[in-house]
């Protein structure tokens, strides 16, 4: 089976209409990129979910077509639609059928996510046997390791876990941040999520790890108070989780948190007050780490 791929630039504030106008004309799919990625000129847009989203200012709308669907008149009355002039040429080419999952797998090499912790997918030999490899299948799970918030997280987990540690991980994804603790020397693990989908990927992914790491809902009862509680998410669930977070944290343990954003942190610092001294840690590719310990 081929695509039509039709590839169009246009100004930010007007990719969300024509990605539904190019729908309208039967589009596949529509992707929305910076168009100007990998130049001096990239510009990193971040949004938490609910908020308003700023699109790139120049930015790539590639669309998919039936391969015997006309792409370019398609194009052509979705930007008349959509009230969008094209910045550039736009192109029109033939996506060709491949080995999808090949090409997936070739998107997750092995990641050093810290100094001794290594992420390695499934169909990986890990590149460094002698360090601590955790093996990983990316999934719909967040937490593969290649993004800055995880990588805060794990470097965090690796300069702190000690012996016989208990830790606690709210909201976690595919597991990552358990089985990490769990590696390097903590006693017992705790991954709580909202996500059946998440659930079901950490406990798989800690049975590949051979790693007791421990799943419960976030909507059930939690019996857990760690020394150690550490929380990947972002800024406005964070705030709100804050009396719970502090209530599962033992007075004395520590508090580590995650996808938040530089002009973030002081609101999230904020809301922790009254439990724990955070401040910022770490930081990678604009992305904070607050952590601090939980008053007694």
């Amino acid at each position: 089976m081929a695509w039509q791929r039709v590839a169009v630039v246009i100004a930010g504030e007007q990719a969300e209409s024509l990605a539904a106008a190019l729908e309208e004309e039967g589009a596949l799919s529509v992707e929305i990129a910076d168009a100007d990625a990998g130049t001096a000129d990239e510009h990193a847009v971040f949004a938490e979910p609910g908020a308003d989203v700023a699109f790139w200012p120049r930015s790539r709308l590639t669309a998919l077509f039936p391969d015997d669907a006309d792409g370019a008149l398609a194009l052509d009355r979705a930007l008349g639609l959509a009230l969008a002039p094209a910045l550039e040429s736009a192109s029109v080419d033939r996506l060709e059928d491949a080995n999808w999952v090949a090409e997936t797998q070739r998107q997750f090499p092995p990641i050093r996510a810290a100094r001794r912790l290594w992420i390695v997918p499934t169909w990986h030999e890990p590149p460094a046997p002698e360090a601590i490899n955790i093996v990983l299948d990316p999934g719909s799970a967040f937490g593969t390791g290649s993004h800055p918030t995880t990588r805060l997280c794990l470097a965090w987990l690796e300069d702190t876990v000690a012996a016989g540690d208990t830790v606690l991980d709210y909201g976690c994804g595919s597991g990552i941040l358990g089985i990490a603790a769990l590696k390097l020397g903590a006693a017992a693990a705790t991954g709580v999520d909202i996500d059946p989908l998440a659930l079901e990927a950490a406990g798989y992914n800690a049975q590949r790890n051979a790693v007791p790491l421990r799943v419960v809902s976030a909507d059930r009862a939690l019996d857990v108070v760690a020394r150690l509680t550490v929380a990947n998410i972002l800024a406005r669930p964070l705030r709100m989780l804050a009396p719970v977070i502090a209530a599962h944290t033992r007075s004395g343990g520590h508090i580590a948190l995650a996808g938040i954003l530089e002009a973030q942190a002081g609101e999230v610092a904020e809301a922790y007050a009254p439990w724990a001294a955070l401040r910022v840690a770490a930081r990678d590719e604009g992305w904070v780490l607050l952590a601090g310990p939980r008053h007694a």
